[in-house]
């Protein structure tokens, strides 16, 4: 029986790494607010790359399992595992959110050792444009449990997160979908520096996270040293109707201790590569702290536009002296 993977040995361009580094002189509740920001950020819209630059000289090999169909149709791997790291489309998708108007249901659970729901958040929100400008209208809302603490401020920071990201409080102005450039941009403040980081994680996987210690270089992937880690596939697949290729990265078996990621899935549609759909896995595990999260992202095409339309995150995580978070939020938008 003829098998249906065969494995092929790829010199493909490395990408010079962005280094950036958080101030570590910071008040306690800030560094457990930075901490999570590098961890769950790090799903919320991770691509396997952003717009990077290429260094012509250094290669490393790079194992990719390739599905026998692909094979025979005489698929440029080199050049999909290139756009793969050259990605801007799931970048531009979130950025695209803030010049649409669009309704969201957002279901956040807090829950206790015992697997119980302790505290949730419900609410639909809907977002509108004016003049260039977004505003956000909470049209309903359900609270449960201790979701707030008495000053009105979220007892949860994976919530305090979701709600930086998800939800705007004042009217903002003069937003646009550009990508070029804009993941060097920043604000002011430990918030925005924290912002442009997780940016720089999110489309620059393959590259160190500074902020977190003892973990290195386990989050980079496409390192020599990381990927020897990792089994690296690519096949073709039907979601939801749309011809795919499927990038997935897994630990290889005996591996699982030695890597961050445990699963690193992505559709790219045949006919534009734009990508539809993204799975992620994460855990690691030091006296210090611990994370194991999951995230699911969806995106639809709208308008001739790509925007996310379901977010699916479930996490249990502890750092420093913070009570343990197990939090579970969806997110689902129509436009």
């Amino acid at each position: 029986m003829l098998n249906r993977y065969k494995t092929l040995v790829l010199c493909t361009a490395r990408n010079k790494i962005i280094n950036f580094a958080p101030s570590l002189r910071m008040p306690l509740r800030s560094l457990r607010l930075n901490f999570l920001y590098n961890i769950l950020l790090l799903f919320f819209l991770p691509a396997l790359s952003s717009a990077q630059h290429y260094d012509t000289v250094s290669v490393f090999k790079l194992p990719v399992q390739l599905d026998y169909i692909i094979i025979k149709s005489g698929f440029d791997i080199d050049a999909f595992i290139h756009r793969v790291q050259t990605d801007t489309t799931f970048y531009k998708a979130f950025k695209s959110m803030d010049i649409v108007p669009y309704t969201a249901v957002n279901d956040i659970k807090a829950y206790d050792n015992e697997g119980k729901i302790k505290a949730s958040l419900y609410s639909k929100t809907k977002q509108k444009i004016h003049n260039g400008c977004r505003s956000m209208k909470v049209q309903e809302e359900k609270v449960t449990g201790d979701m707030y603490k008495r000053n009105g401020s979220y007892n949860y920071y994976t919530a305090e997160l979701y709600a930086y990201l998800f939800f705007t409080k004042d009217t903002i102005c003069d937003d646009n979908d550009i990508v070029a450039n804009s993941l060097n941009e920043h604000g002011k403040g430990q918030m925005e520096k924290n912002k442009y980081q997780l940016k720089q994680l999110i489309f620059n996987p393959g590259s160190k996270i500074s902020g977190i210690p003892l973990m290195g270089d386990k989050a980079s992937i496409f390192d020599p040293a990381v990927a020897k880690n990792y089994d690296f596939k690519v096949y073709p697949d039907n979601y939801e109707g749309q011809d795919c290729y499927v990038f997935k990265a897994t630990p290889k078996p005996g591996q699982e201790h030695k890597v961050v990621y445990n699963e690193l899935t992505t559709w790219f549609r045949k006919n534009d590569y734009a990508i539809v759909a993204r799975n992620y896995s994460l855990s690691f595990n030091t006296m210090f702290y611990d994370f194991d999260v999951h995230i699911k992202v969806r995106t639809e095409q709208i308008n001739g536009k790509l925007y996310p339309t379901f977010i699916d995150y479930d996490g249990n995580w502890h750092v420093f002296s913070k009570k343990r978070e197990r939090v579970r939020f969806i997110m689902r938008a129509t436009y």
